[in-house]
Formats: structure tokens, C-alpha cells, sequence
């Protein structure tokens, strides 16, 4: 670029000049320095028939001129250091960017045109060899993007937006200030440290902001943190425009808001949050505001105390503050920004010797006799330089790449003679020995470069807190990565003074999801913001916050709270529920009944209607009722394994062997009516003998039937499910279906075989005719057992149990009944009919 603006080998003439203020020292070699000394440009209007107006800016940041006056004196204490750079001078250029891109852009392309204030004689001074800028990020990527193709080096001290390390776009960009991509994993960090997922942002509307971000966006979204809103702040912004950002904030639910703001673009609105006093809200700042001393008033502090931020470490340099105590606009009267610095800190306005004061009255004239050496202001403090320290480095940076560049070597070895000519520099030179920097400064700070430019991440943890009425920045933390992506977090929590109080504050769309709920995502809201469900049945959540509910084991059921899973209830029939002791009472009834009518037929063995009632097979179909109204007492209580095979086969057993001693009587009653027809010799043919063959014939046939079913298949205890979600029904369980009808069957057809034969027999002559009752209770027997089938098949659990133990004990009671109660009435009420001729009786 100066070739072009060369006029000849020997001397130089520029064009055009954008006449811009500068501190300037002449040097063997030059360094650039931009800044933004003022922080608002005055826009003019242009009417493009003449040349542009001069650009005038306004509102000096103390902060920005104290960067350039450290760049001053890291340069002076260069030059007197004889291990860097001897026998070298280094000079520079320092130029106001107003905060503008444009206005930086103007600065960068007056640096790298070379310098404007030399005289048309002579010879053409050093070109820049690197520049120190910008301040903002949306300014060094105007300044980098411009200048990368030229190769000169750019080291900005306090430009942070990660988008500046792509090195295709911004090849001879470096930093002091550390990239924007680690303040979003440490601000991330940090809220994900204190459970906050429900926030807000504020972005500045420029590169910094929007990129910063992003960052955050994406890495809070790790954690399923969400965004509430963002809001955009300028500070060229109308103040309808703050005044539409502070509606959104004191519409919102959010009570912590990140702002990630240059402090310029800032200010604005937190003035107007503090107007309108809202309160309540705990900020997090990002590194660009959190240490400002502008907004470090306990005016803003109203609103905004408590504050957490991170920034970089802090540094003290006690050499600064005699350096920073001797600016005087009386030294060097044509040194740029110094008067405004002295009007705004001393108070009023300097007048140099032989300047007329006219007839101001809007400042205050200085005497002369005004001085810096006793003044508390903030600008003079140098016990906690940040990004003040940023600009030390950068330019130490500088200075070590030019000296291994020079000399071959790294500054501090022994120096040998210069290996390269100092006019023979080019920019490509510095921006490759940058890229190797690596030294630690005096404070004991080690200063390199990434592959992308950037210096190792390091931040402290920052807490406004109000200490004497004056607003600290307490470091209560530390953030530092370490390798692969990992960092390390410490904090000092009990210490931190929040704006909400003593306690952390809470900053959730739905609070969290308490025991036995889960979350359920409402459509169209962000996942932050859900509604609490309850658990089903049988479903728990024993984590507060659960996405979903957990399923209890099969055996297990969720309490009323569903936060546990509980053992179900096992239920079966027991001795001590009015069902079991009904079952119980009953039985034993029918039992003693038995009993009872044995020492009946006992007693009155001798009488007619005992001995024409076959007392034999009564004796044995008594016997058999017995164990038929036992047998219920073995379905209630636990079901066991041996209990399950005992309740079906003493079942199947005793009934056949009841149902065959009422076959046999059956088959009696019938030969005896034939016996008496003359020629008949049938009854001779079945006797005892015969009646006992038939009662163990059919018998026995069950008993093998049984004997098959256990061994193939036997009735197992069995935990159902099916009947009901709270209780575990314990049943027997046939095993084998199949087995368990062909016994119901084969029972069946005896008794259908009864029934018919007695039905048949209904009418012969005897008075005392036994057949009758036989049908009577056949009928009875088969109608029990018909309607016993369905109601088996649909009872649920125990109910099971209990109608299978009413069709025993119906169909028992029978039989006792119908056959045995008439005999028992004759006996027993009416014993003058207990005679042969009454029982031989004709009808």
C-alpha cells in the first residue's frame, strides 16, 4: 500500500490525509495503536460537492485513554529496557476510533498509508510494522479484514467475538483478551452451577453481541436451559427503542438475565432499568461491562448490585501510577485528548500560554497550578488492571517478535548483532515470528498465542458488592481450561452478595416437578416451560423433575403419592375373613351332620328302615359325604403345592366315590323292584360283593384319572395378575385344564347314570322307596354342577375358591338331605312308622 502512495524511492506524498488527532513519537520502528478515546461519533450530514468534513467525536472514556497512555509507557519502558530491542527505538501512532467501524477503518488505512504529519522533504519514515486495536469486535473486524491481505499484524487488546479466530478470514489477527468461545463455556458453567434454566439476554447489536450469543445459545443448550428472550441495545439506538427492551424485561417471568453487551451499548439501558426501578433481577455481565467504571456507581448499583461476570485476571503495576500522575496538557501542547482528560479529572479547562480564552464561561479556566499527584480518581488506581493489562502484553508481544526477528534470538539472551536491517522489516515477517511469541512479562504472566491467535483462557469470577459505599469488583471465583475442553470451576458461594438477598436466587418458566409427577411438554412453549402430570397408577417418579415415570416391577405397585413402588397385596381366601370362617362353619356342619346320622344308622342298625335302606352303602355314601364337606377346608388358606393337589384330587375322588355309592343304591333299588316279578333271580346275582365292586370300580377310575393328571400336569400355586393392578390373587392352578373337566366330567356322568336309573325307579310300590329321593337329589347334584361351570369361569380371584366350595358343599348338603333326612324323620319323629309293614307297605 505505500508503494502506491510512493511519489518517489526517496520521498513520499500522500494524496489525501483524514487529519485525525494523534499521539505520536518518532522511532526506528513504528507501532499502530487504535482506540476508542471517545465513545460517540458526530454524525454530518454530506452534500458530496465538496470534501467531507472532518470527523468530530464526543464523550471521552477515561478507560480507553488510560489503554493508550499504558501503550505510551510500555514503549517508553521498552526502550529503556536493554534486553529487548537495543539500541532500537520503537515509536508510535495512536489514533481515536470514536467506537465507530467506520472511524476505525479510517484509522487503520491512515496507519497503514503511513504517517500524515511529516514533511514533504522528507525522507520516508518507517512504515507501521504492527498496530494494537480495536477495543471493540465489530471495529478489529473492519481493521482485520481490511489489513489481513496486507499481512500487517493486528493485536487487539479487548476484542473478544470468536468469529475473529477463523484464520481464512483473519489470517494476521491476534489477541491479549481471550476469545469470546471460552466466555460462553465459563458463563454456561456458571449457570448451570446455580440450576438457573429459565433466562433472558441482552446482546449488543454488532458482531460482539450476536456471536457472543450464539456461543452461549449453544452451550446452555447442553443443559437444557432456555431462553426466555433477547433483547438488542446500541448505543446509537433511539430511546424507543431502550424503551421497548426494558417492556420486555419487565414483562417477563425470567429473574436472570445475561447481558452480553459492550459497556457503551449498555449504559443507556441501565440507566432506564434504574429510572423505572426494576428491581429484583440478578444480572450476569459479560466481560465487557462487568469492570467499567461508568456504570460502577451506587446509582446503578440500585438495580444492578450483586452482578456476577467474568473477566480476565487481574494485575497490579505500581510503575503506572507515577507514569499516569504526570500527564499534564502543559508538556506537550499539541498531544491529542490530554485537555479533554484535564477538563473532565482536574476540572477545568487548561489555556496555554499566548491562547486567547475569549469569553467562555462554560468551563472552568485552569491556573496552572493544577495537579494529578493527589487525586482518588478510579483512572489512577492500578492495583486491578484487566484489560488495561491486555495492552501491556499486547505490546510486549510485539516488541518480543521484532526482537527475534531482528536479532534471531529470543529477547533476554545474550544479544549478538542484528541479523536482519530494520528497513528491510516486512509486515508477513512479524505476523510469523507472532505466531511463535513466547515469554512470561515481569509480573510472572506467561504471554503465547494459539493456533488461531488467542491467549490461554483464564478468568476470575467477578460479584458487584457495595463496601463503603463504593461499588468493588470482588473476585470470588476462578475459571481456567485446562486441556481437551475441560475446565476447572471454584467458587466462593457463601461470600457472593446477591441483588435478591442471602439466598441463591431461582429462576425456572415451571418450577420443578415434585415426587410422583412428570413433565409434560406444553406445544409451542419452550421444554423449560411444561406442566406437572401425575403418575398413572402402577407408574412412579421417586426424582423430583422426572421426564417420565418408571414402571414398578410386576410384583410392586405405586403408593398414593407415586413416588415408591409398594408390595402388592397378596390375596387369597383365609380361615379369618367372614367368607373362610362362613366356608369353615358350614363345613364343619355338614361334617357333624354325617356324623351325626352314622350314630343314627348305628344306633338303630336293627330297624326296618335301616336295614331297607342298604345300611352298608348308606354307611359308605356317609362316609363319602364326610370327606365331601372336608374338602372345602382344604381351598382356604395359602395355596401351597401340596394343598393345590390335595384340594383337586380329594375333590374328584370323594365325589366319585360319593356318586358311586348312590349309583350302587340306585342299582339295588332297581333289582330289588325286578326281584319281585316271579321267575326274577337278579337280586341273587347282585349282592354286597357286587355293590362293592361297582362303589370301587368307579372309584378307582377317578383315582387313576387323578393319578394321570399329577403326574403330567399337576396343580401348582400361581400369582395372577390379571383380576386387579393392586393385588396379587395367589390360586391354585389346575396345570392341566383338560384334566380338571375330565374329572368334573367323569363325576358328571355318574351322576347323570343315577339320575336316569332313579328316575326310572321313581315309582315302584315300596312306601319307603328310595329312588325318589335319589332323583331328587341327582337333580339337585346336576343343577349345582351346571351352574357351577359359568360361575367358575367368570369369579375373579377368590371368589373362585368360594363358588367352587358352594357347589361342594351345595351339592353335599344334597344329598345328605334328600336321601338321608326322610330316614333320619322316620327314626327319629315318627317311629311308629319304623316298622316292616309300613316299609313293605303298598302306595
Amino acid at each position: 500500500m505505500r508503494e502506491i502512495l510512493m511519489h518517489s524511492f526517496v520521498s513520499c506524498e500522500l494524496f489525501g490525509r483524514f487529519n485525525m488527532p494523534s499521539l505520536f513519537k518518532q522511532g526506528d520502528i513504528m507501532i499502530g495503536g487504535i482506540f476508542p478515546v471517545f465513545i460517540q461519533e458526530i454524525v454530518s450530514t454530506s452534500t458530496f460537492d465538496r470534501q467531507p468534513l472532518e470527523v468530530k467525536c464526543a464523550g471521552l472514556d477515561l478507560r480507553a485513554f488510560r489503554w493508550t497512555q499504558l501503550m505510551i509507557f510500555s514503549i517508553e519502558e521498552i526502550n529503556k529496557d536493554p534486553a529487548i530491542l537495543p539500541n532500537i527505538s520503537l515509536g508510535y501512532r495512536i489514533l481515536n476510533s470514536c467506537a465507530s467501524p467506520t472511524n476505525a477503518l479510517r484509522a487503520a488505512l491512515a496507519l497503514a498509508s503511513g504517517l500524515e504529519d511529516m514533511g514533504s522533504t522528507s525522507p520516508c519514515p518507517p512504515a507501521i510494522s504492527a498496530i494494537i486495536a480495536e477495543s471493540g469486535s465489530t471495529q478489529s473486524i473492519a481493521v482485520a479484514g481490511t489489513l489481513g491481505p496486507f499481512h500487517l499484524p493486528i493485536v487487539s487488546y479487548f476484542s473478544t467475538c470468536a468469529c475473529l479466530s477463523d484464520r481464512m478470514k483473519y489470517p494476521t489477527f491476534f489477541r491479549t483478551a481471550t476469545s469470546d468461545y471460552f466466555m460462553a463455556k465459563a458463563l454456561a458453567a456458571l449457570v448451570k452451577h446455580f440450576g438457573w434454566e429459565w433466562i433472558g439476554v441482552i446482546q449488543s447489536d454488532n458482531d460482539y453481541g450476536r456471536n457472543g450469543i450464539l456461543a452461549f445459545t449453544e452451550e446452555v443448550k447442553k443443559f437444557g436451559v432456555c431462553i426466555a428472550f433477547v433483547g438488542t441495545v446500541l448505543r446509537t439506538y433511539t430511546m424507543d427503542k431502550i424503551l421497548d427492551v426494558v417492556e420486555m424485561i419487565r414483562q417477563s417471568t425470567v429473574k436472570v438475565i445475561l447481558a452480553f453487551v459492550a459497556e457503551g451499548d449498555f449504559y443507556p439501558l441501565m440507566r432506564e432499568i434504574v429510572k423505572q426501578n426494576i428491581t429484583g433481577i440478578q444480572w450476569i455481565a459479560s466481560e465487557s461491562w462487568i469492570t467499567a467504571p461508568r456504570p460502577s456507581t451506587p446509582e446503578i448499583y440500585q438495580a444492578f448490585g450483586g452482578t456476577l461476570g467474568f473477566v480476565v485476571q487481574k494485575m497490579a503495576m505500581p510503575n503506572l501510577k507515577p507514569f499516569l500522575t504526570s500527564i499534564s496538557p502543559y508538556k506537550d501542547p499539541s498531544a491529542a485528548f490530554v485537555r479533554d482528560f484535564w477538563e473532565i479529572v482536574v476540572g477545568c479547562r487548561p489555556v496555554l500560554p499566548g491562547e486567547h480564552t475569549g469569553n467562555e464561561t462554560t468551563h472552568k479556566i485552569c491556573t496552572g497550578n493544577e495537579t494529578l499527584m493527589n487525586s482518588q480518581d478510579t483512572f489512577f488506581d492500578v492495583t486491578e488492571l484487566r484489560e488495561t493489562y491486555n495492552v501491556y502484553k499486547a505490546v510486549y508481544a510485539i516488541a518480543h517478535a521484532l526482537h527475534q526477528l531482528v536479532f534471531c534470538q529470543p529477547a533476554g539472551n545474550k544479544t549478538s548483532r542484528p541479523c536482519l536491517n530494520i528497513s528491510e522489516i516486512q509486515p508477513e515477517q512479524v505476523t510469523a515470528h507472532l505466531r511463535g511469541v513466547y515469554f512470561t512479562t515481569r509480573f510472572g504472566d506467561t504471554v503465547f498465542f494459539d493456533k488461531n491467535g488467542n491467549p490461554p483462557a483464564n478468568y476470575e469470577l467477578i460479584n458487584w458488592q457495595l463496601i463503603n459505599g463504593q461499588v468493588q469488583h470482588v473476585t470470588l471465583g476462578r475459571f481456567a481450561f485446562v486441556s481437551n475442553g475441560a475446565y476447572e470451576f471454584s467458587i466462593q458461594e457463601e461470600k457472593i452478595v446477591w441483588r435478591t438477598g442471602k439466598t441463591v436466587p431461582t429462576s425456572l418458566c415451571t418450577n420443578v416437578c415434585p415426587l410422583g409427577s412428570r413433565k409434560a411438554q406444553i406445544k409451542g412453549k419452550p421444554t423449560c416451560c411444561f406442566d406437572c402430570v401425575p403418575c398413572a397408577d402402577g407408574t412412579i417418579a421417586n426424582l423430583t423433575g422426572a421426564t417420565d415415570c418408571t414402571p414398578c416391577p410386576e410384583e410392586y405397585w405405586s403408593n398414593e403419592r407415586k413416588d415408591e413402588c409398594i408390595l402388592k397385596t397378596i390375596e387369597f381366601l383365609t380361615f379369618q375373613e367372614p367368607m373362610g370362617i362362613a366356608i369353615t362353619v358350614v363345613s364343619l356342619l355338614g361334617a357333624s351332620l354325617s356324623l351325626a346320622i352314622v350314630m343314627v344308622f348305628i344306633r338303630y342298625r336293627e330297624t326296618p328302615v335301616i336295614k331297607a335302606s342298604n345300611s352298608e352303602l348308606s354307611c359308605f355314601l356317609l362316609f363319602s359325604l364326610l370327606l365331601c364337606f372336608l374338602c372345602p377346608l382344604t381351598f382356604i388358606g395359602r395355596p401351597t403345592v401340596w394343598t393345590c393337589m390335595l384340594r383337586h384330587t380329594t375333590f374328584g375322588v370323594t365325589f366319585a366315590l360319593c356318586i358311586s355309592c348312590v349309583l350302587g343304591k340306585t342299582i339295588v333299588v332297581v333289582t330289588a323292584f325286578k326281584a319281585t316279578c316271579p321267575g326274577n333271580n337278579t337280586a341273587t346275582k347282585f349282592g354286597p360283593a357286587q355293590q362293592r365292586i361297582i362303589v370301587c370300580s368307579c372309584t378307582v377310575v377317578q383315582i387313576v384319572i387323578c393319578i394321570l393328571w399329577l403326574k403330567v400336569n399337576p396343580p401348582f400355586p400361581d400369582m395372577v395378575f390379571r383380576y386387579t393392578d393392586k393385588k396379587i390373587v395367589l390360586e391354585c392352578n389346575p396345570g392341566s385344564e383338560v384334566a380338571f373337566y375330565i374329572v368334573l366330567g367323569y363325576i358328571g356322568i355318574l351322576a347323570i347314570v343315577c339320575l336316569v336309573l332313579a328316575f326310572l325307579a321313581r315309582k315302584l310300590p315300596d312306601n319307603f322307596n328310595e329312588a325318589k329321593f335319589i332323583t331328587f337329589s341327582m337333580l339337585m347334584f346336576c343343577a349345582v354342577w351346571i351352574t357351577f361351570i359359568p360361575a367358575y369361569i367368570s369369579s375373579p380371584g377368590k371368589f373362585t375358591v368360594a363358588v367352587e366350595t358352594f357347589a361342594i358343599l351345595s351339592s353335599a348338603f344334597g344329598l345328605l338331605t334328600c336321601i338321608f333326612a326322610p330316614k333320619c324323620y322316620i327314626i327319629l319323629i315318627k317311629p311308629e312308622k319304623n316298622t316292616k309293614k309300613h316299609v313293605m307297605g303298598k302306595m
